[in-house]
């Protein structure tokens, strides 16, 4: 008789977060990690890419040359059915990737964006003076995290943020998991054509902005209307939205961890603030789908072989909460170094905007607390509705008082 040999089974991706447990990644991922740096996990499809569970494995194959960031490829874990036509500068490689990328990176830099802090510092302090003589509760997203990198972005871009209904409902549509693949690709035409009408615009009467700068490409030859208006949907998406569930989701953390909130609050130093903002980057990771990517080549890492055309997702979530490098993982801890968290990924595709982000972390954060020093939830934490079917991860509202 031949004996039937039972196979192990192999994990979905994504997992799903305990319950009681809505800052942590999902709890397999942690098991996975204690296994080893790779596994197999199966996709939406049936596809079974290597997923990465720990810190250097990741840093490592990010930096790979042999790693490709190209969707289009054979064997890229996909998130999902692709319709439609739109493709970013992230999801592209060298030399392409870096031509494209170099046009906009100009306003991200350290410099530029700590000469934006006193605006965005008014910015902060005048809907924080909303929010004060307006009536409570009031959900924080819709009157200060949200508005908050929308303005900022919009003045960035030059995109009138009247218009920020329409692109923040069109966003959210786009980086719902759930949106069926033609309901998604109807919201990134509508968005495509309205940043394709801006552009027109600005080809007909430039400003100071970046989306002036992308039309001063069109009128080169270097980019089409079409590629401008593109990247100016990449950018005005990440602008608003990373951010946005940052400020939001930090401070439920922090609500949770009233030490740590009142060792922020107390704090004058704007190293601390700095820290703490690197500590919640690490700690929560609001990008919780994984980097994907596909080998090229044949790979040999941690005594695994990753063959030419098979897909790789790198968790940042598990990544960040690896004990090897950060001790004791789990605990939200705003004295740590947490510098070295790969929140912003790493190698040639590392966040474009990740001064900005930072810098919007630190006044939003080091201003809130202060200024509502009696800040707390007007809901049960059971109760707020966290974004675990979006591929940015937050909270769709945080009812709070004081």
């Amino acid at each position: 008789m031949t004996e039937i040999l039972s196979q192990p089974e192999v994990p979905e991706f994504p997992g799903t977060r305990a319950a009681r447990c809505p800052f942590d990644p999902p709890p397999n991922l942690h098991a996975l990690q204690k296994e080893g740096p790779l596994a197999k996990v199966r996709l939406w499809d049936g596809s079974t890419p290597w997923m990465v569970t720990t810190y250097a494995e990741q840093r490592a194959l990010l930096a790979d040359p042999r790693v490709s960031a190209e969707f289009s490829r054979p064997g890229y874990p996909r998130q999902g059915p692709f319709t439609g036509s739109f493709a970013s500068f992230i999801m592209m490689d060298d030399p392409e990737h870096h031509r494209l990328r170099r046009m906009v990176q100009a306003p991200f830099t350290v410099r530029r964006v700590e000469g934006m802090r006193p605006a965005v510092q008014k910015i902060v302090d005048d809907l924080i003076d909303d929010l004060l003589a307006g009536p409570k509760p009031v959900d924080l997203v819709e009157a200060f995290a949200l508005p908050v990198p929308s303005l900022v972005i919009c003045e960035l871009l030059g995109v009138p943020y009247a218009d920020h209904d329409f692109f923040q409902d069109n966003s959210k549509v786009m980086i719902n998991r759930g949106t069926a693949p033609e309901v998604r690709a109807a919201a990134s035409a509508r968005l495509a054509e309205y940043l394709n009408a801006l552009v027109g615009e600005k080809l007909a009467n430039p400003a100071g902005d970046l989306l002036s700068r992308l039309a001063e490409r069109v009128k080169t030859g270097e980019l089409s209307q079409l590629e401008a208006a593109q990247m100016g949907v990449l950018l005005l998406i990440a602008g608003h939205e990373t951010t946005a569930n940052m400020i939001a989701l930090g401070t439920c953390a922090l609500l949770q961890n009233p030490d740590q909130l009142a060792l922020l609050r107390a704090g004058d130093d704007p190293d601390l603030v700095a820290g703490a903002v690197e500590e919640l980057l690490r700690y929560l990771n609001i990008t919780h789908s994984g980097r994907r990517r596909v080998a090229l080549e044949d790979i040999e890492i941690s005594g695994q072989t990753i063959r030419a055309g098979e897909g790789l997702i790198m968790p940042n979530d598990i990544g960040n909460r690896d004990p090897e490098i950060f001790p004791n993982p789990d605990e939200l801890d705003i004295s740590r170094d947490a510098r070295r968290h790969v929140a912003f990924g790493f190698g040639v595709h590392q966040c474009l905007g990740q001064p900005l982000a930072r810098m919007e972390l630190q006044v939003a954060y080091s201003t809130l607390y202060k200024r509502i020093p009696t800040l707390r939830l007007a809901a049960d934490l059971e109760q707020i509705p966290f974004k675990h079917d979006g591929a940015v991860y937050g909270v769709y509202e945080l009812p709070v008082t004081w």
